[in-house]
């Protein structure tokens, strides 16, 4: 697309708006119009989509697409502030695009309200110059890097745990991308998410400032992205550090002969269930409802295999505390001959623990489906959520 370089190509109101990227000459008045014309795609609106989307707008990216399908909820507050406390139970998506306006009218919100899938992605991501990754599970990430390796769109990638955060470049030319750093997913269950270990409501501040900033050099062509560099910053020692990552040559998405032409199905490839199913379920599940009515009916030892500090928020009454991570080491303090019941937050350690249990010559062990949180939804309404 041909521009005339003057300053009419900006309203009076854009001059001022962004008279500090103008007089800058890394930017300027060329840099700027690149910015007006490019086009980011959000894949989420969550921790790290949040500053991302705020910032990218502030600093006059013409169209920001957003990949959502989710509603805003109470415990999201404490770290997503593109929403605020009149959004909660509504669509992210409708309350990112009136944050983003209220800092940018000008800007362009394109709202994808959908789960992204093996099928919709590349119809989704194709036309974006850049894709910001706000992602928190491997299917997804894996699905966004394959996406953009095929449609050969940089992808900004990021991610927070606790106290720790990621960022680099992916897909970018002569660049690794996700599948050379991390060719195999880890097996199920093996990292936590954000909902079961935490993270520090700050973390995605900074984590999303580092993404929208790498977009930003992406689109002006500028100084030197996080290509073939992962930058990780530890929050509570208050240091950043840098690895070295390479293009794999033998990568099977973007090596010199790759295999993978295509998407494939991610949750298959990862080991981990679909949408709606929150974790690998245990053979032996037993609904709230169902537990409500033997825990009145018949000796049941519940066991809580959660934290002690998620402990002290709330638990099911007469429920034994055993931190999955203590259980083998106490496992002689359970009845392997008595009925138990497992539960966690929403049922991913517990069946861990319950599989564990099984090995160890438990008989009659079950898994509480959909952990406290469905206790919460479907049998004591009152209690106190996280």
């Amino acid at each position: 697309m041909k521009h005339n370089w003057t300053v009419d190509a900006l309203s009076r109101e854009e001059t001022l708006r962004y008279s500090r990227h103008l007089i800058m000459p890394e930017v300027g008045l060329k840099g700027q119009l690149k910015l007006r014309d490019a086009k980011v795609l959000l894949i989420g609106a969550g921790g790290l989509g949040s500053p991302a989307a705020l910032y990218l707008a502030a600093a006059g990216i013409g169209t920001i697409g957003i990949v959502d399908y989710d509603v805003v909820d109470f415990s999201n507050l404490q770290r997503q502030v593109i929403h605020g406390m009149s959004d909660v139970g509504h669509s992210k998506l409708n309350s990112a695009e009136t944050s983003i306006l209220e800092v940018n009218p000008g800007t362009r919100v394109v709202k994808h309200e959908t789960l992204l899938s093996s099928e919709n992605a590349l119809e989704v991501l194709k036309g974006y110059d850049v894709v910001v990754d706000g992602t928190d599970n491997f299917p997804t990430r894996y699905l966004v890097n394959d996406a953009c390796v095929l449609l050969g769109v940089p992808y900004v990638y990021g991610s927070i745990f606790r106290f720790e955060g990621q960022a680099t470049v992916f897909g970018a030319k002569d660049g690794p991308c996700y599948r050379c750093l991390y060719p195999e997913p880890p097996p199920p269950g093996m990292v936590p998410s954000c909902a079961e270990g935490g993270v520090l409501g700050v973390l995605p501040g900074v984590i999303g400032l580092i993404q929208s900033t790498e977009a930003v050099k992406l689109l002006l062509s500028i100084g030197e992205p996080l290509i073939g560099r992962l930058l990780l910053y530890d929050a509570l020692a208050m240091r950043f550090q840098e690895v070295a990552i390479k293009r794999d040559p033998t990568c099977p998405l973007c090596g010199d002969a790759p295999t993978i032409t295509g998407l494939v199905d991610y949750y298959q490839f990862c080991g981990v269930p679909g949408h709606g199913v929150s974790h690998l379920p245990f053979e032996d599940e037993i609904e709230p409802i169902e537990l409500r009515r033997e825990l009145g009916d018949q000796c049941v030892v519940l066991v809580d295999v959660r934290e002690p500090h998620e402990y002290e928020i709330n638990h099911i009454e007469g429920s034994l505390l055993v931190p999955l991570r203590e259980l083998p080491a106490r496992i002689g303090e359970l009845d392997a001959e008595a009925e138990t019941v497992v539960y966690c937050l929403v049922g991913a350690r517990s069946a861990d623990a319950c599989e564990l249990l099984r090995s160890a010559g438990f008989k009659r062990v079950r898994n509480l489906k959909g952990g406290i949180r469905a206790w919460i939804s479907q049998v004591e309404p009152d209690m106190v959520n996280y």
